[in-house]
């Protein structure tokens, strides 16, 4: 397998914002992956294939990890912007200026990758529908059921090369 990382990303006590947290604790059952000893340790798995990172955004930081992958899967949620309530897209390498001072895009990182480093990792996007954002760490019924769906379909892009 490629040497692959899987960066999930969210606000882990704001109910479905925090489903990449829930979808790498998926994932890692799926394939057998010890998890966290408790959920505020989050996922900082370095040095296994594929790796499962987690925090609470993106930062520019992150291109230096990201330099020495092959493949990126990014997790995050969104609010019904985008077309599919389980969205699976590429990622390319696109600056994108952001009116928010605390928020980068996947492609905005892939960007700096090649910038500092100039190799790009195959990257997609997987982002899912999030219904409810109160303060909780659970999730919508909705968000839960395509967690569970996101995280196989991480599984299979796993194996897929």
């Amino acid at each position: 397998m490629k040497k692959t990382i899987i960066l999930g990303y969210g606000n882990l006590d704001r109910q479905d914002d925090g489903v990449a947290w829930h979808i790498l604790e998926k994932v890692a059952k799926l394939i057998d992956r010890p998890l966290p000893a408790q959920i505020e340790d989050c996922f900082l798995d370095l040095g296994e294939n594929p790796d499962l990172f987690f925090d609470l955004q993106l930062i520019p930081e992150f291109a230096e990890i990201l330099k020495d992958y092959q493949r990126v899967c990014f997790v995050d949620a969104h609010t019904g912007s985008v077309e599919n309530d389980l969205n699976i897209v590429p990622v390319s390498t696109c600056f994108q200026n952001s009116p928010f001072t605390h928020h980068m895009t996947p492609d905005t990182l892939l960007c700096f990758v090649d910038t500092l480093y100039h190799c790009v990792p195959e990257a997609i996007l997987v982002s899912v529908r999030g219904y409810e954002f109160n303060f909780d760490r659970s999730l919508s019924p909705a968000t839960e059921a395509l967690a569970e769906e996101a995280s196989t379909r991480i599984v299979e892009w796993l194996h897929a090369s």
